[in-house]
């Protein structure tokens, strides 16, 4: 323990701390969550893993907190994190005590791996715990067959095959994961719709105050924050519903302010370059050119 956060390091550490026998396969360790006594984690304010994890929550009735909104989620709640996160467990919003199973697995079993090589283009790990996925019961089936298959080649004795086979049977999980979380966005398109309301709606506060002259351009980090959710949840939402990235909705937000402003008022290029929040009017001019085709100067003349 250390600055009050509970430190794992390694997948023997977890197993000792959760009383378990040391692991087989020291990189991997699927855990059914009726295997140990539910002192662990659930005690712990905070707690930080050098590990990934993958966890099913499972048998919770209650209410589960997404965001601004609430769920009832009946069956089955999966939940990603990566390594070093810190983690905070708060007051329980459900009646039941949990069952299920979780995979944890160490960095360094991904060297050297395809798997190693994209585990960023999994961007859930990166979602917060509030933007966890809700699994139907088929769902939740193949999700469980495939770690039965992880947990059993984790039984086996290592050998030449052993990283491989266990690699590719995570990568297929993730892809399964993608696959249920784009479910997941379609079927709650109305949600998604509210928050791409006010995700437009915090743009325009924005610059209808004095933040852009203040703070600069608004970030998508600012506009997650305001919605409560995570940057990377927010991007791949608007990149589900749009089709383009947070980025690029911010950046268009603003080439279309400033052409109002170009064609409105006769204010000097670089002042409504300040005025959108750009540090330096190149940058503007850089930016507006490659939206429109045309420099800020060139559009003010020809419109």
């Amino acid at each position: 323990m250390r600055d009050g956060i509970l430190k794992i390091a390694s997948i023997s550490e977890l197993h000792s701390y959760l009383g378990l026998e040391k692991p087989i396969y020291p990189l991997v360790s699927v855990i059914k969550h009726d295997d140990y006594e539910r002192k662990s984690l659930y005690k712990e304010s905070k707690y930080s893993m050098n590990l990934y994890s993958i966890t099913l929550k499972n048998g919770i009735k209650g209410r589960f907190k997404y965001g601004r909104n609430s769920y009832d989620y009946e069956e089955g709640t999966l939940i990603f994190t990566s390594p070093n996160q810190i983690l905070s467990i708060g007051k329980k919003e459900y009646t039941e005590e949990p069952n299920g199973w979780s995979l944890y697995f160490h960095p360094d079993l991904l060297r050297h791996s395809d798997l190693g090589k994209n585990i960023d283009n999994f961007s859930f790990f990166s979602y917060s715990i509030h933007e966890a996925l809700h699994l139907s019961e088929k769902e939740k089936n193949i999700l469980t067959n495939t770690i039965h298959t992880i947990e059993n080649e984790c039984e086996q004795n290592i050998d030449s095959h052993s990283q491989r086979l266990i690699t590719s049977n995570i990568q297929l999980l993730l892809e399964y994961c993608i696959r249920f979380y784009d479910r997941q966005f379609y079927t709650r398109t109305n949600i998604n719709k509210d928050t791409l309301s006010s995700f437009e709606r915090l743009l325009k506060d924005y610059y209808n105050s004095d933040r852009p002259l203040e703070k600069g351009l608004p970030g998508l980090k600012y506009c997650a924050e305001k919605l409560n959710i995570s940057t990377t949840y927010l991007s791949d939402l608007l990149k589900k519903e749009t089709g383009i990235s947070g980025r690029e909705h911010i950046h268009r937000f603003v080439i279309e302010k400033a052409k109002t402003n170009l064609l409105n008022s006769n204010e000097p290029i670089n002042q409504i370059a300040y005025n959108l929040g750009f540090e330096y009017p190149s940058h503007f001019n850089k930016l507006f050119k490659a939206h429109t085709g045309m420099s800020p100067k060139e559009y003010r003349v020809l419109n």
